[in-house]
């Protein structure tokens, strides 16, 4: 497994398994699977509601000796009712504690809403502490990257946002090489949006490599250098996207891939009051 050294030393593998969606009762089978598969690094979140599940499933591994923890590397994140200083401290220890694990190896504010900056003084306070090992940030656009490294005590390790064929992130991950902080890409598959499975450029590419749609794009991740996370609850589809290592894409192919870009979202503008709106009234179902 190829690793990406962040900018406070540590190293994180570049690609990982995501368990956004996947129903609690499937969620620690799921995290089992992948880790026996091949996968270090996992991320999971704390709205996403089966953190204890996934710590099951790492517990599970590290018991059968498939894994020690520290090969592992395990994500989550705080929502934005957490973010202020305090609440995000105790959401901290609260995924600790559901996880059952000592430390966390990257722990990220999930959305550039709230007490963003309350919120980054507790994950500075935790890092300093032992307790997480890399900080960051999700789905904050580059001005917002921008203006957080320049005013806060530690610079963000890791932004992860939406990067997918459709929406290629390529000015941002100029910006973002400059200022030091490495991108993470969510939604690889841009959740199929598009007809990307059956998109007649990207399974020609893969014609070529005897790769799958999903294989090609992973590929084109990793040879962009950015760390990416995927997805599936059927182990053989989770080791079809861990098959991506024994081919390269060739400067044609990436030229051809970027034709595709929209430059916008398969999903939604983080900018857009419709969408900060929806967040807003989610945050306030989340207190109910």
């Amino acid at each position: 497994m190829k690793t990406i050294t962040l900018n406070n030393g540590v190293e994180m593998p570049q690609l990982g398994f995501g368990v956004y969606q996947i129903p609690n009762e499937e969620t620690a089978e799921a995290v089992y699977q992948a880790i026996k598969v091949g996968y270090r690094l996992i991320d999971t979140a704390s709205i996403y509601g089966n953190e204890k599940e996934t710590g099951e499933g790492i517990k599970r591994a590290i018991d059968e000796k498939l894994v020690t923890r520290e090969a592992l590397f395990v994500t989550s994140k705080l929502f934005i009712l957490q973010t202020p200083e305090e609440k995000a401290a105790d959401t901290i220890e609260q995924s600790l504690n559901l996880m059952g694990l000592e430390y966390l190896d990257l722990y990220l504010i999930h959305q550039p809403y709230g007490d963003v900056y309350g919120a980054w003084r507790a994950l500075v306070a935790a890092q300093k502490a032992g307790k997480v090992r890399a900080i960051g940030i999700s789905n904050f656009k580059s001005s917002k990257m921008i203006e957080f490294v320049g005013l806060t005590e530690v610079k963000p390790q890791i932004n992860q946002i939406e990067v997918n064929p459709w929406n290629q992130r390529i000015e941002d991950e100029v910006w973002h090489q400059k200022y030091g902080v490495q991108v993470e890409a969510w939604a690889p598959f841009a959740e199929g949006r598009h007809d990307l499975f059956t998109n007649e450029v990207l399974s020609e590419i893969g014609k070529k490599y005897g790769k799958s749609v999903g294989q090609v794009v992973l590929r084109w991740l990793m040879q962009r250098g950015i760390v990416a996370l995927a997805k599936s609850v059927r182990p053989e589809r989770m080791a079809e996207n861990f098959d991506i290592f024994d081919f390269e894409l060739s400067k044609e192919d990436i030229e051809t891939i970027t034709g595709l870009d929209m430059k916008e979202s398969a999903f939604f503008d983080h900018d857009a009051p419709q969408q900060v709106e929806w967040f807003m009234n989610r945050m306030l179902e989340t207190e109910k």
